[in-house]
């Protein structure tokens, strides 16, 4: 009878897994690659891996590095960046409740770098008149609710700068303004934009500061250095994470809108 614990512990893992994957929306049925479980979804381009290693840790496979990187930096871990079957992986996770956890946090970043916002932007849209200036607000006022709701999930409920998570003080702040995007993609896309407090949403949008490639605070300096101090402006400021696709958005606000 001994001899039937582990065979039927790694069935029971193996389906713990599995319904973890499908209340994170991989709906597909899962693949077999070697000791690799393979889980995709009908709505998103990428495939995630979970490999249960002994003594209840696993590793985490992320088909897209940039995907991988954000669930593990939001998972407080590191992913370990790889030219293998994996681009990213993390490894060890260790626990059930971890791995849970991680597999959720992945398919929700799934559904926001695949442009959720605009296709539930498009679908919205459709079903209203755009005949007056008045039915135009309506559907802008819906898009930015989306693109709200869609930072909020990115940065977790926190000011991507200060860690501020009082939800109701936090601004969407576009990095270019939904007036000067070419398009509803820029102007749902989840890089463009960063969750702020109230205070620095109004400096960013003002183009008071802006932020450099790494993400550091570049102050204007028609800001002196007593209306910075009175402002609460901090050199030390910097984004607590920054992502490739950011940095196109930034380099435009410094161009068109920081006040060198």
């Amino acid at each position: 009878m001994s001899s039937d614990r582990p065979a039927a512990a790694g069935v029971l893992d193996g389906t713990r897994i599995e319904k973890a994957a499908q209340d994170a929306g991989f709906d597909l049925t899962p693949a077999r690659e070697g000791n690799w479980m393979i889980f995709r979804s009908s709505a998103l381009p990428q495939a995630l891996g979970v490999l249960a290693e002994s003594g209840g840790s696993y590793g985490v496979g992320f088909s897209v590095a940039a995907w991988g990187r954000k669930v593990a930096h939001d998972c407080a871990t590191s992913a370990r960046i790889d030219a293998g079957r994996w681009p990213a992986v993390v490894d060890p996770v260790t626990g059930y409740e971890a791995v849970y956890a991680m597999i959720q946090r992945a398919g929700r970043v799934a559904r926001l770098l695949s442009g959720e916002g605009a296709r539930q932007f498009a679908g919205e849209a459709q079903c209203l008149p755009v005949t007056t200036e008045a039915e135009r607000l309506v559907i802008q006022r819906v898009g930015q609710d989306i693109f709200r709701q869609s930072l909020i999930d990115y940065w977790q409920g926190r000011c991507a700068v200060t860690g501020l998570d009082v939800l109701p003080l936090l601004r969407a702040s576009h990095i270019k303004p939904w007036a000067r995007c070419e398009s509803d993609a820029e102007r749902l896309d989840v890089f463009n934009g960063l969750l702020l407090a109230p205070h620095l949403d109004a400096l960013f949008d003002g183009g008071w500061i802006s932020f450099d490639d790494d993400g550091g605070v570049l102050v204007s300096p028609e800001l002196l250095g007593e209306q910075r101090v009175l402002l609460g402006v901090r050199p030390g400021w910097r984004l607590a994470e920054l992502a490739a696709p950011h940095i196109g958005y930034l380099v435009w606000h410094r161009r068109q809108l920081f006040r060198r």
